[in-house]
């Protein structure tokens, strides 16, 4: 839990000074050049250095201990973080729209220059690879807060990239500065819908994944040499704590010490290859328990 809070940690400093020069830099470049598009831009920057610290906070309150208050822990607090992530980028957007569409109104061109070329390259270039490190560290951390944040890096990047074919035709056309600006609002708007799915859906439930079924039945039978007719399984996950809890259906002869033992022995081994606290509800044969 330590190592993964320290990484997290240092992702999101790396990210917020980054973040912060960036944003310097193009913000000048764009009052420089007149481009709307090139200002909007170095906002959502800006705006990664905020989700960076709101991703700090997340790992710093879901790696707190568990207690009688909260006994599966404090782990969906960094899914809490990343949807606020998710709804900061979306009103970003909004105001990249709004902005934009003024522009084209008042049919107002933007003047690039050499200056806005280098910004914006080195910009490219700089958030890709702070989207590829938040990436790598989500994977080793099973994070959502940073992916999330990764993918505000990318769709950063991605409309540093719009903006630069923008400013190689923007002098045959006025109107390019205002479309570019809508072109990288809708990114934006897209990149928010998916961090908010993510980091909604855990939050409100998610039904067990194939895998995590096919593993379980096979280990019972591995355990029992039999099928256990196993049903009902329910997944409820708090970051790093994750509750597995299903029925299992038992002969009627067997003893309740001995159902005990074996269910027993079934959780350990859930436990210990896959991570998950399991809760099994023994049933006798020929029983029916529609109870969800």
């Amino acid at each position: 839990m330590n190592d993964k809070r320290n990484l997290g940690y240092r992702a999101g400093w790396i990210s917020i000074i980054g973040n912060l020069i960036l944003f310097v830099i193009k913000y000048w470049a764009g009052i420089s050049s007149a481009s709307i598009a090139l200002i909007a831009d170095a906002w959502h920057t800006l705006s990664d250095s905020v989700s960076s610290i709101i991703v700090i906070l997340g790992f710093k309150v879901s790696s707190k201990d568990k207690n009688d208050a909260r006994p599966f822990g404090y782990g969906r607090a960094e899914w809490i973080a990343s949807l606020v992530v998710g709804i900061l980028l979306a009103i970003v957007s909004f105001e990249f729209l709004r902005d934009s569409i003024g522009r084209l109104i008042d049919r107002e061109p933007a003047q690039y220059g050499n200056i806005a070329i280098i910004v914006t390259i080195i910009s490219i270039i700089v958030k890709e690879a702070m989207a590829q490190y938040s990436f790598h560290i989500s994977r080793i951390t099973s994070s959502r807060s940073l992916k999330a944040d990764g993918w505000h890096h990318r769709s950063d990047a991605i409309s540093s990239i719009v903006i630069l074919v923008g400013i190689f035709i923007g002098k045959y056309y006025w109107w390019i500065d205002g479309v570019l600006g809508i072109i990288v609002a809708i990114l934006l708007f897209y990149t928010s819908y998916a961090i908010i799915k993510d980091s909604v859906s855990p939050l409100i439930g998610e039904e067990p994944s194939r895998e995590l079924i096919e593993s379980i039945n096979n280990y019972a039978k591995e355990c029992y040499k039999k099928d256990m007719n196993i049903h009902h399984i329910h997944t409820h996950s708090y970051g790093d704590h994750i509750e597995v809890t299903f029925h299992m259906v038992f002969p009627k002869d067997i003893t309740l010490q001995d159902a005990h033992d074996e269910a027993t022995m079934l959780e350990y081994r859930i436990f210990n290859d896959l991570g998950m606290h399991a809760t099994i509800h023994m049933e006798p044969e020929g029983d029916s328990d529609d109870i969800d």
